[in-house]
C-alpha cells in the first residue's frame, strides 16, 4: 500500500482491538480479516450474551471454558503458529550451514516479518518490540520490523464505514466534514483515517479491525495452556507464567475499548504534560465510542528517524532526554505508564515538541513498588548489593525466608560486570541479560508487573541507542533519582537517603555531594523545596538519628580546628623564639578537618545550581535557628567539645613522662622538667 504523507502516518499508530466478544463478530472471523491467513478454518459458535458480557473484560476462566470443546479449532490454531515458525527456523540454520547469513539476510528479514503479519496481533507486538532493538538486530530486520508499526494490510473500507456508523449513529460523510477516501495507516489491529470536523479542526478517525476478539482470545488460551504446563513440568521455573501472561492480556483486553484509551490519554495529559516539550493530543468524545476514536491530528517524524529531525532544525538527542525524562515520571513517580512506546509513537513534531500517542496499553505500579525501584537503582549505582538483595524481597522477587547470604555476592558479581566504571557504562540490556543468569540460578520469581516494565524500559532504550549509540538511559535516569531522593518526603525515601549517607557512625559526605550533584542536573529539581524538605526532615522525629550524628560531626571538626589553632599558635610561638621547642617528633599533628571543606564543596555545589539565591537562605536559617532542637544541638555540642577538652587535658597531664615546672635561670626564664630526684 502507498502511503500519501509519511509524517501524517508517524502520527496514526495504531494498535486497536476488539474489546468485547459478541456473537455477531465471532462469526464473521473468517468473512472480515481480509489480508490475513491466520483465520481459524471454521468460525466457533457464537457466544451466548452471559458469555458476550463475561468478556468485556479479561477473564481467563471464562475464555477457557470456552474454548476446551473446540479441540479442532484449538488444534488447527497451534498448527498454523508452529508450521511457519519451524518453517523459519529451518531457513536460519541452513543459511548458517552453507555459510549464506550475510546474502540471505535481507530476505530473511523480509520473511520474518510476513511471518508475524501472519500469526497476528500478539505476534506483531513481537516485531514491533524488537525493531527498536539495533543492539539485538541488524539493520536489515528493524528495517523490515519497523513495517510492522504501520505498513500492514488495510481491511475494506465498507466494514470501517459501518463501524463508524454503527458506533456513531450515522454515516460517515454525515458526520465529519472531511475524510479520506482511504486509511491513512494501517497496523496490526486497526486503521486511520485523516479526516475533518464540522467546525474546523483536523484530526485521525482510529477504527478498529473486525473480527479480532476470538483470534486474539484464541491465542491467549493457547499461550496460557502452554504456560500454566511449562510451570508445572519445569521446576527451575519458579516464576509466576500464567500471572505474567494474564497481565498482558489485561492490558490488551483494555487496549480493546477506544474509550477506556480516550481517558488514559487525558490522565497522561494530566499527568505529564507539566514537563517541558511533551504534548498529548486532544481526544474528540462526542466523536469517539468503543470501536472508533476520533483525535487531534499530529504531524510529526518517527523519534527513530534522527536525521529527518535533524533536517528539521530540531535536536534528536535532546527529545530523547525528554523521553527518558517522561518515562522515569511514569516509572518512579506517577506509576501510571505507557507500556508501548515504540517509535511510531513517539513524534518529534515540527515545534520541536515530543507528542504521545495510542494509549491503549497503559499499566500502573503501586507506590511501595516504585519507591522499591528508587532503591535498588540508588543500591545498584553505588554498589551495596546487600541492601539490593533486601530489595528484592520487598520488590516480590524473593520470598522474605529466603536465605540471602549466597544471593548477595552473586548480585556483586552481576553488578559490577553490568556496570563498568562508572553509572556512565550502564546499560539495561545488559543488567537484564545478567540478571537472567542469576535468576535461573537463585530461588528468584519474576513479579507479574515487572514484564510490562522490562518491555517499556527496553524499547525507550533502544529507541536512545538507535539516535545516540553512546547514550546510556541509567547514566540519564540518575539525576531524576538524586532529586527524589534529596526532595521527596515519602517514609521510604527518607529511611532510604538516611541509610545511603550514614555508614558505620560516619557521616558519608561524598554521597551526599554526588547526590547534590547529579540532581540539579535534573529538568525540575527545585533547591528550595529541597532545602525545606531537608529541614523538616532534620526536624522531625524520624530526624533524631541524622541530628545526632550531624551533632558529632560538627564536635569532631570543632575539635580539630581548635587542635590545629592551637597548634599553629604553638610553632609560631616557638618561631619567635617565646616558646621553647620541646615537642615529640614522634606525634603526629591531628589531620585537617575534613568536614568543613566537604561543607565548602556543598556550598559551592548549592551556588551552582539553577535558581541558586542567597537571599532565599534567609527564611531558612531563621527557621533553623529558632527551632529547640537547634538550641538542643548547641548545647550537645558546647558539652561535647568541653568533654573532649578535659578528657584531653587529663590524658596529658597523666601520661606525661615528667611534671612540668618554671624555674628561676641567671639568664632567662625557661620552662624546665623536674625528675623525680630533684635533678
Amino acid at each position: 500500500m502507498k502511503l500519501a504523507d509519511s509524517t501524517a502516518i508517524d502520527a496514526l499508530q495504531t494498535r486497536p482491538l476488539q474489546h468485547q466478544i459478541d456473537s455477531e463478530h465471532l462469526t464473521e472471523l473468517t468473512v472480515d480479516m481480509v489480508g490475513w491467513e491466520d483465520a481459524p478454518d471454521q468460525p466457533s459458535e457464537p457466544l451466548n450474551a452471559a458469555q458476550s458480557a463475561a468478556f468485556l473484560t479479561y477473564n481467563p476462566q471464562a475464555i477457557a471454558d470456552y474454548y476446551r470443546p473446540q479441540r479442532f479449532l484449538v488444534l488447527s490454531r497451534w498448527l498454523k503458529i508452529l508450521w511457519p515458525v519451524v518453517a523459519f527456523s529451518y531457513r536460519r540454520w541452513w543459511d548458517k550451514l552453507t555459510g549464506q547469513v550475510s546474502q540471505q539476510q535481507a530476505r530473511r528479514a523480509a520473511q520474518l516479518r510476513e511471518v508475524l503479519t501472519r500469526l497476528g496481533p500478539a505476534y506483531i507486538k513481537v516485531g514491533q518490540a524488537l525493531s527498536t532493538r539495533p543492539d539485538l538486530l541488524p539493520p536489515a530486520y528493524l528495517e523490515e520490523l519497523t513495517k510492522l508499526q504501520d505498513q500492514l494490510p488495510a481491511f475494506d473500507n465498507e466494514i470501517a464505514y459501518k463501524f463508524i456508523e454503527e458506533e456513531l449513529g450515522a454515516h460517515p460523510l454525515q458526520i465529519y466534514a472531511e475524510l479520506t477516501p482511504d486509511p491513512i495507516a494501517a497496523a496490526s489491529l486497526g486503521q486511520v483515517y485523516k479526516g475533518k470536523l464540522p467546525t474546523g479542526e483536523v484530526v485521525a478517525v482510529k477504527v478498529q479491525r473486525p473480527g479480532l476478539a476470538e483470534s486474539i482470545t484464541l491465542d491467549i488460551y493457547i499461550l496460557r495452556g502452554l504456560a500454566v504446563w511449562a510451570q508445572k513440568t519445569f521446576p527451575s521455573i519458579r516464576s509466576d507464567l500464567p500471572a505474567i501472561l494474564d497481565e498482558f492480556a489485561s492490558r490488551l483486553f483494555e487496549e480493546m475499548d477506544y474509550t477506556q484509551e480516550g481517558r488514559n490519554a487525558e490522565r497522561f495529559a494530566r499527568l505529564y504534560t507539566y514537563l517541558p516539550d511533551i504534548y498529548v493530543p486532544r481526544i474528540y468524545w462526542q466523536y469517539t465510542q468503543r470501536r472508533v476514536l476520533t483525535m487531534e491530528w499530529i504531524t510529526g517524524t518517527k523519534l527513530n528517524q534522527p536525521d529527518l529531525i535533524q533536517a528539521q532544525g530540531i535536536d534528536a538527542r535532546y527529545l530523547i532526554d525528554v523521553g527518558v525524562q517522561c518515562s522515569l515520571r511514569q516509572l518512579l513517580e506517577h506509576g501510571f505508564f505507557h507500556a508501548d512506546p515504540h517509535p511510531g509513537n513517539l513524534l518529534a513534531m515540527p515545534n520541536g515538541k515530543l507528542a504521545y500517542l495510542d494509549f491503549g496499553m497503559m499499566s500502573e505500579i503501586r507506590p511501595e513498588q516504585r519507591y522499591g525501584l528508587i532503591n535498588a537503582l540508588v543500591h545498584i549505582v553505588n554498589r551495596e548489593f546487600d541492601a539490593l538483595a533486601h530489595d528484592y524481597v520487598n520488590l516480590g522477587f524473593l520470598t522474605p525466608d529466603t536465605d540471602l547470604t549466597p544471593i548477595i555476592p552473586a548480585l556483586g558479581t552481576v553488578f559490577n560486570n553490568a556496570l563498568g566504571a562508572s553509572v556512565s557504562e550502564l546499560n539495561i540490556q545488559r543488567i537484564f541479560d545478567q540478571l537472567s543468569e542469576l535468576m535461573y540460578e537463585y530461588p528468584f520469581r519474576v513479579p507479574a508487573y515487572y514484564a510490562l516494565i522490562v518491555r517499556s524500559l527496553l524499547t525507550v532504550e533502544g529507541i536512545a541507542i538507535g539516535v545516540d549509540p553512546n547514550f546510556k538511559v541509567l547514566s540519564a535516569a540518575y539525576p531524576y533519582v538524586a532529586k527524589r531522593l534529596l526532595t521527596d518526603p515519602a517514609p521510604a525515601l527518607r529511611t532510604s537517603l538516611q541509610d545511603l549517607l550514614f555508614k558505620d557512625g560516619s557521616f558519608r559526605w561524598n554521597r551526599l555531594e554526588n547526590l547534590l550533584r547529579n540532581a540539579r542536573d535534573s529538568q525540575d529539581y527545585d533547591l528550595n523545596t529541597a532545602l525545606d524538605q531537608a529541614v523538616e526532615f532534620l526536624f522531625s522525629e524520624r530526624g533524631e538519628f541524622i541530628r545526632d550524628r550531624v551533632t558529632d560531626e560538627v564536635v569532631k571538626s570543632l575539635d580539630l580546628m581548635g587542635r590545629n589553632a592551637l597548634g599553629n599558635l604553638t610553632s609560631t610561638l616557638r618561631s619567635l623564639g617565646l616558646l621553647e621547642d620541646n615537642s615529640n617528633p614522634q606525634v603526629t599533628p591531628p589531620p585537617a578537618p575534613q568536614t568543613l571543606e566537604h561543607l565548602r564543596r556543598i556550598v559551592g555545589l548549592l551556588q551552582d545550581t539553577p535558581g541558586f539565591e542567597p537571599t532565599k537562605l534567609v527564611p531558612v536559617v531563621s527557621k533553623i535557628l529558632i527551632k529547640p532542637e537547634t538550641q538542643q544541638m548547641g548545647r550537645r555540642i558546647a558539652t561535647g567539645l568541653v568533654h573532649k577538652a578535659i578528657a584531653r587535658l587529663i590524658r596529658e597531664v597523666f601520661a606525661s613522662p615528667a611534671p612540668i615546672a618554671l624555674t628561676p635561670n641567671s639568664n632567662s626564664h625557661q620552662l624546665t622538667s623536674v625528675t623525680p630526684n630533684g635533678k
